[in-house]
């Protein structure tokens, strides 16, 4: 990484001493070549990148840090796909500290993951210790992106929750780190009834249950009740003495975030609650996402390409 930035700051300064029609990055690429034939990565596109790198990392100190220990194509990815040096740097540590490939790195990138995190709607301070509700904020997400769901009607939760489950790796992505998926449909007995929590999880880092509902409606303040009587049950059936209360995440198709704060506020249970979005289509104007093929229509006329 050192040898990149060195190249990358060498070339800055070439091209300020010598102006930028003159070439620099393409001169340097065949001297480079020539010199050095059996090495590789040294390609004029590359030493471009190099060039990026040293740019928005003037100061070497930066080689000091954990960001430097990413591979080169982790990089090269936040040099194409994020904005600016300090949204380099948060998706730099957050690539380290989660441990994302490539591919998933490009992903919330693409996602827009720094403007989404920590954005849920909750009362953690008022029901959580300072350094808890902390964490569980920032495990929050708003919105929630759901791309990997192919849905036949939006508006068919069980559905939803099912395409959740059977994707539950790339789901457990979408939550981020410390979570561990404990079951669909989990039940419940509370007093000879039965009762079923959509998803429920255990989050390590929080040392607690989640319990997860999902709505494919508006956000309504009777959702918190039933939430709320999913977790009591979890914190008396499920947990172990030395877990911490159970935390709830009402994920609804969208909210309004003054009514779910006034409606958080009746409860002494913790909870969050954030929007969900299927897909880049959503947030299209209605006219728009109307006209657009679906999912199925697309996969027939693909099909019938090949075959023909």
């Amino acid at each position: 990484m050192a040898t990149y930035w060195s190249i990358g700051r060498d070339l800055l300064k070439r091209e300020t001493l010598e102006g930028w029609g003159a070439k620099v990055v393409t001169r340097l690429a065949t001297d480079l070549r020539e010199r050095f034939p059996q090495a590789r990565g040294f390609s004029p596109r590359n030493l471009r990148y190099m060039k990026a790198f040293a740019d928005t990392w003037p100061d070497f100190s930066m080689l000091q840090t954990p960001s430097a220990t990413l591979p080169w194509s982790h990089h090269v990815a936040l040099l194409e796909k994020a904005d600016d040096p300090q949204t380099r740097l948060w998706y730099a540590e957050k690539a380290i500290e989660e441990g994302w490939s490539r591919n998933v790195l490009v992903h919330q990138i693409e996602t827009r993951l720094h403007e989404r995190s920590g954005n849920a709607v909750a009362n953690f301070k008022a029901t959580l210790p300072p350094s808890d509700s902390d964490l569980a904020q920032q495990m929050t997400k708003d919105p929630y992106v759901f791309d990997f769901v192919a849905m036949t009607d939006r508006h068919n939760e069980r559905e939803f929750e099912t395409q959740l489950a059977t994707h539950v790796e790339t789901f457990l992505l979408e939550l981020g780190q410390g979570f561990a998926f404990v079951g669909e449909q989990v039940r419940l007995q509370i007093n000879e009834q039965e009762f079923f929590a959509d998803l429920l999880f255990y989050n390590f880092k929080l040392r607690c249950f989640v319990v997860v509902e999902l709505k494919a409606t508006a956000f309504k303040p009777d959702y918190l009740g039933q939430l709320g009587m999913y977790m009591a049950a979890v914190d008396d059936l499920l947990a172990h003495p030395d877990d911490k209360p159970t935390v709830g995440l009402l994920l609804c198709k969208t909210k309004n975030n003054i009514v779910a704060e006034y409606a958080l506020r009746g409860y002494s249970a913790p909870i969050g609650v954030a929007e969900w979005q299927k897909e880049i289509v959503d947030s299209l104007p209605e006219e728009f996402a109307a006209t657009l093929p679906s999912i199925e229509l697309l996969e027939a006329e693909l099909a019938d390409d090949l075959s023909s």
